[in-house]
């Protein structure tokens, strides 16, 4: 055995166990375990560090590929709005390790397992590589799998697997699974129009998003199903397919399993749907259990004119960021309807959640939205449809963030008379005292009941109507009349004669313009304010009823007895100016 220095026996004399790594070094000699300019030291943990470092240092250029750097394109949905993400990746050698920075959460940082999975499945071993992902812009929050494909694509081109020109001016949206398969995800609609919005040419989808992605115009769609064909398309050797032609909008009244002839009697509230579907008016029907209100409501989507290609791309694009489209169709085809349960919060009503969703009221834009025993919803989950009933528009406002989702629903509520609901009834006796009957109608807050234009009473149903053979009109009839008066509206607006698309939208200079009434119906709807006490809104409402009512007779001036009508169809009105009474 090789005797000790000398300078080692103190080591020994105090009992200490001398080993290689701790016997002195030879003067002049240099401490191998020293970084090239970094300072000496002899822990075990940071010698190895040291070596790591001194060995791959940063700036070490390496035969293949390691340290280069490549970014892929993205989109995050902010509510309907699209914001671009960069995906930067810088790659390295070293111990394996796959860090991501910029805001991510939980959904997203799990990509790294996903991407890590999905890239072995093509011979892509990230076992000697130091990966570091950075979601920019870094103060904008990151949630979802959108973000997968985009990681894995940016991944490939920092080790040189793809080109990194390939990746430019090109959009990646897609979630990966384990095997490399690339799953649908939301908004892929809204992303891409942001995407076409700004300039980007082209994006890769995943299959079953192809249909609604195929909608945008402007923008080159390409439809993958798996991680390696993208690769093998941006590597030259195979083409992807395209999403297919834009979609187009088909007549959904064939499609109706439902039609207005069903309805026996009610004739009033008949009357009221169709002014409603033809100005777009909020309807409010009150009547006993089984008069049919349910019935009518449902069959209101069956005599609402088709959707515009604008409208329906609007529909589908909500309904793909709440995840309710179908894959298999790219624009909606018909007026959505939607009927929550009384029982429905009101971030389910609005739009809530974390991250933030659109609420029913959003889910039946530019359709129906059904109120049924509206009595019964929670007061609070009432009170928040005032501004979007006023606006046609949902803005949530968070710590981090602040979202706005359209929301220009035809509003419909079916409401009974008294708890019992037999409250008027000549033929059953009502059990509710004359208190209980307006503590239950006080439910509903005068606020809210001004923004419901046409409130119509509905009596039970005759048993011989029910019992006659004799058909209703067809919704097909009736669709024709609404469809016309409709036409009205827009040949006044493309004129210049009013800025809104239907009378219930009309602001206060263009019911000046198009609903001023004659000399009869301004001294009827003076009577009217005087008698029933209508407040400033509500009298708003009855010039707007008036005037779709005369564009249902032809569009002609406003009459009295258009004004009239319209009064009339003020239910709750004229019953709270009785008791007053």
């Amino acid at each position: 055995m090789r005797a000790l220095p000398a300078r080692a026996r103190p080591w020994i004399e105090r009992g200490d166990a001398p080993s290689a790594t701790t016997l002195p070094r030879a003067p002049g000699r240099r401490d191998p375990w020293r970084p090239p300019g970094g300072p000496s030291c002899r822990h075990p943990r940071q010698r190895e560090k040291n070596r790591f470092f001194r060995i791959f240092r940063p700036g070490t250029a390496l035969a293949d590929g390691a340290g280069m750097q490549a970014t892929a394109l993205t989109f995050i949905l902010v509510g309907l709005d699209a914001s671009p993400v960069r995906v930067e990746v810088d790659s390295g050698r070293g111990p394996a390790s796959f860090q991501l920075v910029g805001l991510a959460e939980a959904s997203v940082r799990e990509s790294r397992v996903r991407v890590r999975s999905a890239l072995s499945q093509i011979g892509v071993a990230l076992d000697e590589h130091v990966i570091t992902v950075n979601l920019a812009p870094a103060d904008l929050r990151k949630s979802g799998g959108a973000f997968d494909l985009a990681i894995a694509m940016a991944v490939l081109g920092a080790l040189g697997k793809v080109p990194g020109e390939s990746l430019r001016g090109l959009a990646f949206l897609g979630e990966l699974s384990l095997t490399g398969a690339i799953r649908p995800v939301r908004g892929v609609l809204p992303a891409l129009r942001g995407a076409a919005a700004r300039g980007l040419g082209r994006a890769v989808v995943p299959r079953h998003n192809g249909a609604e992605a195929a909608s945008v115009p402007g923008l080159e769609v390409l439809v993958a199903d798996h991680l390696g064909d993208v690769v093998a398309a941006l590597a030259g050797e195979e083409d992807l397919p395209s999403a297919g032609p834009r979609p187009s909008l088909a007549s959904d009244l064939a499609e109706a399993a439902v039609d207005l002839a069903e309805v026996r009697g009610q004739h009033v509230a008949r009357r009221a749907l169709e002014i409603a579907a033809a100005g777009g008016h909020n309807l409010l029907m009150m009547g006993p259990p089984g008069a049919g209100k349910t019935m009518l409501a449902r069959r209101l989507p069956t005599i609402l004119p088709p959707l515009s290609y604008d409208e329906a791309l609007e529909v589908t694009a909500i309904h793909s960021v709440a995840g309710l489209l179908p894959s298999d169709r790219g624009l909606a085809q018909a007026r959505p309807f939607r009927a929550p349960h009384h029982t429905v919060s009101p971030a389910g009503l609005v739009g809530g959640g974390d991250p933030i969703r659109p609420g029913e009221v959003s889910l039946a834009h530019h359709g129906c939205l059904f109120l049924d025993e509206l009595l019964e919803f929670k007061r609070s989950a009432l009170e928040v449809l005032r501004q979007p009933l006023e606006d046609g528009l949902v803005t949530i406002c968070r710590a981090q963030s602040r979202v706005a989702f359209p929301a220009r629903p035809l509003v419909v509520a079916a409401v009974n008379p008294c708890p019992c609901g037999l409250f008027g009834d000549e033929k059953r006796r009502c059990a509710c005292t004359p208190e209980g009957v307006r503590r239950y109608r006080t439910r509903l807050s005068g606020p809210l009941l001004d923004r419901l234009d046409l409130q119509v009473p509905l009596p039970p149903v005759d048993v011989s109507h029910l019992a006659g053979k004799e058909r209703g009109e067809a919704s097909a009839e009736v669709r024709r009349r609404v469809i016309a008066a409709r036409a009205i509206q827009s040949a006044r607006r493309e004129a210049g004669e009013t800025s809104a698309p239907t009378n219930a939208e009309l602001g206060p200079r263009d019911v000046e313009r198009v609903a001023a009434p004659d000399a009869a119906g301004r001294a009827i709807l003076g009577q009217a304010v005087e008698r029933l006490g209508l407040s400033a809104r509500a009298y708003g409402k009855v010039l707007r009823v008036a005037r779709t009512i005369a564009d249902l007779d032809g569009g002609g001036a406003v009459r009295a007895s258009h004004v009239a009508e319209a009064i009339q169809a003020r239910l709750l009105d004229r019953d709270g100016a009785a008791a007053r009474r």
